[in-house]
């Protein structure tokens, strides 16, 4: 049984001339693995995304439920960051 499908593919100009300079550069040996490299990185982003959100931003969805009081205001927020740039930016001058 046949482990690859065969698909048509339509890209914008600007993309199309993008994979075939990598393949006429020789970084890639065809069209199709310039588009496989691609579906890879996009399925380790979308990975990566889904481990941030589960191991990362439902926890703390969870704690902020638990103890709202956790919460900074937007005011709070903006305050904290406005500090942190101004002390980011003194030591760089």
């Amino acid at each position: 049984m046949r482990s690859t499908q065969q698909f048509s593919v339509t890209l914008p100009t600007e993309m199309a001339q993008m994979v075939k300079a990598k393949v006429s550069s020789g970084e890639y040996a065809s069209e199709s693995e310039v588009i496989r490299d691609g579906l890879r990185a996009l399925l380790a982003r979308d990975r990566a995304v889904e481990n941030w959100l589960s191991q990362e931003v439902a926890p703390a969805y969870d704690r902020m439920k638990t103890d709202p009081s956790r919460g900074r205001s937007p005011a709070d927020v903006r305050a904290a960051l406005a500090a942190e740039h101004e002390r980011a930016t003194k030591t760089t001058r």
